[in-house]
């Protein structure tokens, strides 16, 4: 188990806008995606950066559901929200990158367009990866780096639009950095979501295996 890392004060603003800016997407596509994206999660889940709540209302017949959001913020939007959930969810302001939970705790960690947001990426995985039991999986939908000169853009405005959404990086490679944490990716769909210049948020969903004990 990790010690707590600092709080981050949030993103008020942002958290107030976070409903109304995607609910075009959600009717368009990224309800159906959560929905069967979360169809696959069984047993104790935790969910990283679960923001204002748009996945609870797709979980089914969990032993154990906790959401972490670590934003204040984000959870004000949150907690009136969990009477949509099938399943009891315990809400956990832990940050991804210094999860509470010891080894081993869970069977799935789900994670929807918060990776592009985590400071340290890369630490946050390694933490998905230790407290996911052995042969546990990681659920994602996230944007992602294009590729040849559309990356370069991307590169070009990340300064600018991680100001404006709350930590966003445009421009990781995720599932590099997935694969590179050790997790074995067994599933992955490539799609750019139909809104304009959606050639700048390429998207993937997949599912990823932690390595098995031994």
């Amino acid at each position: 188990m990790r010690c707590s890392a600092r709080k981050p004060e949030g993103h008020r603003l942002f958290a107030a806008l976070y409903d109304r800016l995607g609910a075009a997407a959600e009717r368009a596509y990224m309800g159906e995606r959560r929905a069967r994206l979360l169809s696959e999660a069984r047993g104790a889940v935790l969910e990283i950066g679960g923001g204002t709540g748009a996945n609870l209302p797709y979980y089914r017949n969990l032993e154990r559901l906790v959401v972490s959001e670590p934003d204040p913020y984000m959870r004000e939007k949150l907690r009136p929200r969990l009477a949509e959930a099938r399943v009891p969810v315990e809400v956990s302001d832990a940050d991804a990158q210094a999860l509470p939970f010891a080894d081993g705790s869970f069977d799935a960690v789900v994670a929807t367009l918060v990776l592009c947001t985590v400071p340290d990426q890369r630490a946050a995985l390694a933490e998905v990866r230790r407290v996911l039991r052995p042969g546990g999986g990681l659920l994602f939908i996230e944007h992602v780096r294009a590729e040849g000169g559309t990356a370069r853009w991307q590169d070009r405005i990340e300064p600018l639009w991680r100001r404006l959404l709350a930590g966003c990086h445009p421009n990781r490679d995720t599932v590099a950095a997935i694969e590179e944490t050790g997790f074995r990716v067994v599933s992955l769909e490539r799609f750019n979501p139909p809104v304009p210049l959606a050639g700048f948020t390429p998207h993937v969903q997949g599912a990823a295996e932690a390595p098995a004990a031994g």
